[in-house]
């Protein structure tokens, strides 16, 4: 049987995890998300804070996929619906959709809705699986674990410097 942990320690310990990773220590170490049918993994160095998903206000002219403005403690972050960005269906806004505040760290206060977060992941539970031509190189990269499930790893910072990802107007 799985051991049950409290939410509030599992944001405790992977706040540590995530200081650990910002400073250098400790080893590399991957965040799981999910994106609409699509598993992601990010650098825990390279992932900000996460956040249950806010009330979004729209902001008219823009693209489908730019899901609005949140404000997150006084600081107002651009919210793009990353299952629709990835031309997936939109992100349902349940008690599993989560804020990935991903720019902070490159001086931009971005973020992605996501499905759900998959926990922490190991890169040594990984294979390397041939890049996807179908993919900007922000997340061409892929693996495989030892299940079998395909996953992508996102490059926060080539996602953040793409003029299509930047550019939100219609």
């Amino acid at each position: 049987m799985a051991k049950k942990t409290s939410l509030r320690d599992f944001q405790a310990y992977l706040a540590d995890r995530l200081t650990t990773a910002a400073q250098g220590k400790g080893g590399v170490s991957w965040l799981g998300i999910q994106a609409g049918d699509e598993n992601w993994l990010v650098d825990l160095s390279d992932s900000g804070e996460i956040v249950q998903a806010p009330q979004v206000a729209g902001v008219p002219l823009t693209r489908p996929w730019f899901a609005g403005i949140a404000n997150i403690r006084g600081n107002l972050y651009a919210v793009t619906d990353f299952s629709v960005f990835r031309g997936g269906v939109p992100t349902p806004h349940n008690t599993n959709a989560r804020l990935l505040l991903v720019g902070v760290k490159h001086g931009s206060n971005a973020a992605l809705l996501v499905s759900r977060m998959l926990g922490l992941k190991n890169p040594e539970d990984f294979a390397v699986e041939p890049a996807s031509p179908d993919v900007p190189a922000w997340g061409a990269v892929r693996y495989r674990d030892r299940q079998g499930h395909l996953w992508h790893k996102l490059s926060v910072r080539e996602l953040l410097a793409d003029q299509d990802f930047m550019n939100i107007g219609v």
